[in-house]
């Protein structure tokens, strides 16, 4: 099938936060490039690149993506006043999806923890890999916001916890935080197609046996946990904030994510009553560490 890329003129300043912004709104790929189209590099990684004044920002799509409604959803994620200019072209039939899986190694979030492609050998021992293959979902681990999540629940203890991931995407977090050694997850999201692939994940990292799944509307009332993880976004997370905390046990930990560095303290307003928070910021993008009380019922 043909593929749809967006182009973007951005200054130097934008370009990390445009570019997390296009992977979070749907984009297959981004590509960073300078005036004369020298690709600077096209995937998320560790390498902190060297930006132009004013850089060209390419996004890969599925073809049945508006361009000018997803323009507008990375202007509205982001706050911009004004878009940046754009322009859209249609690629001829190619595995793009293929060439950018091939880019992608193991993956270190943390502590012994490693994401991990099927294709390649996970690291030996003591590491903890989670199997996960990148596609067309956000969810793989290189996103910042992803990361954030994936770098706390590597080094805290998990052991024994039961979890909740609200807003589970591929299921990384929680098949993650099992593999850790968490003794259950409940992996919930408003797409029954994310809550499908999150049990074809986890059944590939042998924890399909420790993990349920819900839509928000089905997961059981007398549900809570030790550790509530929700990487969404910044409006979703202050309109969930009373059902989040309800979710969250006395003594436990609520991790809020997917939201931008300057969004942190919005979000954090709506959680104080009843959480102290521990803010970590990565590329721009944020995550509140809440612990409830052990006294707060």
């Amino acid at each position: 099938m043909p593929w749809l890329r967006v182009h973007l003129r951005v200054d130097r300043e934008q370009a990390d936060s445009i570019a997390d912004a296009l992977e979070r709104c749907g984009a297959l790929a981004v590509m960073l490039e300078d005036a004369g189209n020298e690709v600077l590099f096209g995937s998320t990684g560790n390498d902190e690149p060297r930006l132009w004044a004013h850089t060209n920002l390419s996004a890969l799509l599925s073809d049945d993506t508006e361009p000018s409604r997803f323009v507008g959803d990375v202007v509205a994620l982001l706050g911009m006043d004004t878009p940046p200019t754009w322009a859209a072209d249609r690629l001829p039939d190619q595995d793009w999806e293929r060439a950018w899986m091939d880019r992608f190694t193991p993956l270190h979030v943390g502590g012994n923890l490693w994401i991990c492609p099927s294709w390649h050998a996970p690291p030996p021992p003591p590491a903890v890999a989670v199997i996960l293959d990148p596609g067309l979902a956000f969810g793989t681990g290189t996103h910042a916001t992803t990361a954030l999540c994936l770098d706390w629940l590597a080094t805290n203890m998990l052991s024994g916890s039961e979890i909740i991931d609200f807003g589970c995407g591929s299921g990384i977090l929680a098949i993650a935080a099992l593999k850790l050694g968490a003794r259950s997850a409940w992996a919930v999201d408003i797409d029954a197609a994310a809550l499908a692939v999150t049990c074809e994940n986890a059944r590939r990292n042998d924890v399909g046996d420790r993990l349920s799944t819900a839509i928000p509307q089905s997961l059981p009332a007398c549900v809570d946990a030790d550790i509530v993880v929700a990487n969404i976004l910044a409006d979703p997370l202050i309109q969930l904030a009373p059902r989040l905390s309800r979710l969250t046990r006395a003594g436990g930990v609520l991790l809020l994510s997917g939201m931008l560095e300057q969004q942190a303290a919005e979000v954090e307003r709506h959680y104080a009553a009843a959480f102290s928070t521990e803010t970590r910021i990565r590329d721009g993008w944020a995550l509140l560490a809440c612990r409830r009380s052990a006294l707060n019922g």
